[in-house]
């Protein structure tokens, strides 16, 4: 499945440009990690565009409604799989096992506090947005609330990294993607 099949599969089910744009950031957030793992970035793109694929049109069945959707399409197992994983433990018995699972497990949630650390900014953008900045959202539990912290970190330590690396490659993966996702920032 190239990206144009799975871009076009994901506005057949996901009408919220919100979404769409929250689909866009996971997948080059995972490009951007599958460049550094030495894996195929397109496999993993294609997993972070789809992994919400679901989630606008079965919200009570989230991860379920996307291994039919994505087994009756015949779409390889391994992006199926990977896609269910990242429901694990909140909404799928699905354990992320491969780096491209842990991955996905990881930034999910953390894409979504970056991005409305991004949004608070002047510049409305990712390209100007540090760590620093990000760390002392994070550690604001009021700050995007919904974002679940124990996922974070539980996908962080998946990986065998710090929350400060995730984070770091999360906004480098985010930055390659910022026009796309609308957080490249505002002319001044």
């Amino acid at each position: 499945m190239d990206r144009e099949e799975a871009l076009a599969l994901l506005k057949e089910y996901t009408k919220s440009e919100a979404l769409i744009r929250h689909a866009m950031t996971v997948e080059g957030c995972m490009r951007h990690f599958a460049a550094l793992a030495g894996e195929d970035a397109d496999l993993w793109g294609t997993v972070g565009l789809l992994h919400d694929l679901d989630y606008e049109q079965y919200p009570d069945k989230h991860c379920v409604m996307a291994r039919e959707i994505l087994s009756a399409r015949g779409v390889d197992p391994v992006i199926t799989r990977a896609v269910v994983s990242h429901g694990w433990g909140i909404c799928a018995d699905v354990e992320p096992v491969s780096r491209m699972e842990k991955t996905l497990y990881a930034i999910d949630e953390l894409t979504g506090l970056i991005t409305a650390a991004a949004i608070l900014r002047p510049s409305k953008s990712v390209m100007d947005l540090e760590l620093k900045s990000v760390k002392k959202k994070y550690k604001s539990p009021g700050f995007a609330a919904g974002v679940d912290r124990s996922i974070i970190e539980k996908g962080a330590a998946m990986l065998g990294v710090t929350v400060d690396e995730l984070i770091t490659h999360c906004i480098a993966g985010m930055r390659a993607c910022a026009a796309e996702i609308g957080l490249a920032g505002v002319a001044g």
